[in-house]
C-alpha cells in the first residue's frame, strides 16, 4: 500500500516535491557500497554458511516494513530465528516499549527461544541486517535514515511521530549511535524525527563512523544484561533448592 504525503501526515502542509530524497544521499548510498563490496561479500558468504550449517532453513529471508511516506517493501536479512517462528511475543514486547518508560531492549536479553544458535551474535553485532544493502541499491532504504518498521508498529504510530517517514529509512541511524537498546521508545521517536529535519551529507558521514563504536558497545551492554540473567537464574535457583 503506497500513500500520499497527506495520508501519511494529516494535517501537515507537506508536499511530494518537498519531501524528494536529496541526490546527495543516493550518490553517498551507491559510493560507499561499491567500495565496501570487497569485503562485504566473502562476510556475507561466510554467514550464510553459518547460518545453513545451524539450522535448517534459508539463510535469507524477507519481511514487509513501511519505509519512506509510508510505503510497503520487503526488507532483506539473514535469518536468525527458526523457521515459521511465532511472532505474537514480538508484537506484544514491542506494544509493552511503545506505552512505557523503558529502555529498547529486544526480547533476545529474555532468553528468545525462538533464535537459532549463533543468531544472537548475528542480532547483536547487526551482521544479521548486512542483507539490506540490496534494499539500499534499489533506493528502498538509504545506509542512514530511522530504521524501517514493521506494519503493525507502524498502525500504532501518532501522526506527529509518522515525521519520520519523511525520510528513507536506514541500515545505521541517529538514534543507532546514540544509545539505541538504552533508550525509550519517545527517545527514539525525537531522535529519528531530529535527523529527519536536518539530515546532511556530512550527518550521514558522521553516522557511519560512528556506527562501529555503537555496535561495540551494544555488544558489551549485551554480555552485560546476559551475565545478570545467568545470575539472577542461578540465585533463583539456589533460593528454591535452599
Amino acid at each position: 500500500m503506497n500513500l500520499n504525503a497527506e495520508e501519511v501526515y494529516p494535517g501537515e502542509n507537506y508536499t511530494l516535491d518537498e519531501l524528494q530524497v536529496p541526490a546527495w544521499k543516493r550518490v553517498l548510498d551507491i559510493a560507499v557500497i561499491i567500495l565496501a563490496l570487497p569485503l562485504l561479500l566473502p562476510l556475507a558468504l561466510v554467514i550464510v554458511i553459518l547460518v545453513r550449517s545451524v539450522s535448517a532453513g534459508p539463510a535469507l529471508y524477507a519481511q514487509e516494513r513501511v519505509g519512506y511516506l509510508g510505503r510497503r517493501f520487503r526488507l532483506f536479512k539473514f535469518r536468525t530465528m527458526y523457521v515459521d517462528a511465532e511472532t505474537s511475543s514480538h508484537q506484544s514486547h514491542l506494544k509493552h516499549l511503545m506505552q512505557s518508560d523503558v529502555p529498547m531492549e529486544k526480547l533476545d536479553s529474555q532468553g528468545d527461544r525462538r533464535i537459532i544458535p549463533l543468531g544472537r551474535l548475528l542480532r547483536a553485532s547487526g551482521l544479521d541486517e548486512l542483507p539490506q544493502i540490496l534494499n539500499v541499491w534499489r533506493g528502498e532504504m538509504s545506509l542512514v535514515g530511522p530504521r524501517p518498521c514493521l506494519p503493525y508498529e507502524f498502525e500504532q504510530f501518532l501522526p506527529s511521530q509518522k515525521e519520520r517517514f519523511n525520510t528513507l529509512p536506514g541500515l545505521t541511524g541517529h538514534w543507532q549511535v546514540s544509545g539505541k537498546n538504552r533508550t525509550t521508545f519517545a527517545e527514539m521517536m525525537r531522535l529519528d524525527i531530529e535527523y529527519t529535519r536536518g539530515k546532511s551529507f556530512w550527518w550521514d558521514v558522521k553516522i557511519m563512523f560512528l556506527t562501529l563504536p555503537a555496535l561495540l558497545v551494544q555488544l558489551t551492554d549485551k554480555k552485560k544484561v546476559r551475565r545478570q540473567n545467568l545470575a539472577r537464574a542461578s540465585q533463583v535457583a539456589a533460593d528454591v533448592s535452599g
